[in-house]
């Protein structure tokens, strides 16, 4: 599969959901939609990332993972890339400097369920991520006081942008963030993998 670059047109907002996909379902599809409305987005990317270096096993075949994006993703508005690959980066933070190097005249809006932001303080970098853009935060099931109470929550609980005002998130100057309560979806990867729904074999690698 050659790589996609999408086309981002000047002035543009997009909101940017990383993860492995591994496999991509309708939980990832339903915050997307959300963040759109809520966020008052252009467009959302999903960023597909080779790797996870914040898990001990690999995901499936990078390809594998960005056709099955392609197969689920019928909304005019959201797309799937392989950016992280295109770019070598590994990690989100530099990744989002490779973003804003390749799309200077777009805002990106960085997009996490309300599980990533209880363990935020994790990822490499994670305060060069909220000082350099606008962070929108969907709750996900269980995930709602773990993630208020969360180290970046505290420490950037200055910066945060009431889900009233969340529409503003897009224009607002980082560091800024805005956590949003939404209908919310029990799908998970880590459930499809372990009912034997997604199963990788070296003939699915193409």
């Amino acid at each position: 599969m050659r790589h996609h670059l999408p086309h981002a047109p000047a002035g543009a907002t997009i909101g940017l959901l990383g993860g492995s996909f591994d496999p991509p379902h309708e939980g990832h599809l339903h915050i997307s939609e959300e963040a759109l409305k809520r966020f008052g987005l252009d467009r959302i990317w999903w960023l597909v990332t080779p790797g996870n270096p914040l898990k001990t096993h690999g995901p499936a075949p990078l390809d594998k993972r960005l056709q099955a994006c392609a197969r689920m993703l019928q909304h005019p508005r959201i797309e799937a890339t392989d950016f992280e690959r295109v770019a070598g980066t590994r990690y989100t933070a530099d990744t989002l400097q490779a973003l804003f190097r390749s799309y200077r005249h777009v805002r990106f809006v960085w997009l996490m369920g309300a599980d990533n932001l209880a363990g935020f303080h994790r990822w490499d970098n994670w305060r060069q991520i909220m000082d350099n853009i606008p962070v929108g935060v969907i709750a996900r099931p269980g995930q709602r006081t773990a993630a208020r109470m969360s180290v970046a929550a505290k420490q950037y609980d200055f910066a945060r942008i009431s889900g009233k005002n969340s529409q503003s998130l897009a224009q607002a100057k980082a560091p800024a963030w805005c956590f949003i309560n939404a209908p919310m979806s029990k799908a998970s990867s880590t459930a499809i993998r372990a009912q034997g729904d997604w199963v990788v074999t070296d003939s699915q690698t193409g």
